[in-house]
């Protein structure tokens, strides 16, 4: 996205309550997803707490399920769960990721790089493959990519993690591909990087809260139908993929 793009987006409208509306958000034990999950049944939404162990505590206000985003049954059992329970799906907020640092492609490990592009590529794909019918009943249905400017094309990729950076990039064409197949019947997808934050992954010497971290993606999620879709966002402002 260039300059002049990012300047011609329209302002979103936002609901100011998601009474009524239901929303997945994978990775919801901890960390952004689970101030993420917060955030929506904060504003009234019923939220779908997904995580990898039944064992993950979430608030029993939250429905919880288990979903392991590598496996595909657990994803197509819990987008059959939501449909049975609430009968619609307004929001999937594709969290759950996880992440290595330290290496070069050349010292990474295949066990490394099958299991990031498993869990922060594949699992999103698929996690919109058994979802997006569901949102695709409602009017302005909305998938939210947390994806990381280390993934970003236009921004200098030195510095290892390769396939962090990879999966990420990935994910910013996954909701590009979203919104080309299915933004004019109405989906609202977009990516969002939300900063170098204090989670488990992000570490203690991070510059923002998980607070902050999950401010613009909880934005995202109060789009109305008609907002722009189909862009990379960082601090509610459009940025280059």
């Amino acid at each position: 996205m260039t300059d002049n793009a990012a300047d011609s987006t329209p302002e979103p409208e936002l609901y100011d309550s998601l009474d009524g509306q239901v929303a997945l958000v994978t990775g919801a034990n901890r960390g952004i997803g689970r101030q993420i999950a917060e955030n929506l049944s904060d504003l009234g939404a019923t939220v779908f707490a997904a995580t990898r162990s039944i064992r993950h505590e979430v608030p029993d206000a939250w429905e919880h399920l288990l979903v392991d985003v590598t496996q595909e049954g657990e994803i197509s059992d819990a987008a059959d769960e939501i449909f049975q329970a609430a009968g619609r799906l307004d929001i999937v907020v594709n969290n759950a990721g996880v992440g290595e640092f330290d290496s070069d492609i050349v010292s990474e490990s295949v066990d490394t790089i099958d299991r990031t592009l498993a869990t922060n590529l594949r699992g999103p794909m698929l996690v919109c493959k058994h979802t997006v019918p569901l949102l695709l009943q409602t009017d302005g249905g909305r998938v939210v990519n947390l994806s990381s400017g280390m993934g970003a094309l236009g921004e200098g990729q030195s510095g290892g993690s390769p396939a962090y950076r990879v999966s990420k990039t990935g994910i910013n064409g996954l909701t590009a591909y979203l919104h080309g197949e299915y933004g004019e019947k109405g989906l609202l997808a977009n990516s969002v990087c939300p900063g170098w934050v204090r989670t488990e992954m992000g570490g203690e010497g991070a510059d923002r809260s998980i607070e902050q971290g999950a401010e613009t993606p909880t934005w995202l999620c109060r789009f109305q139908p008609g907002s722009p879709a189909g862009r990379f966002w960082r601090d509610q402002e459009p940025i280059e993929w």
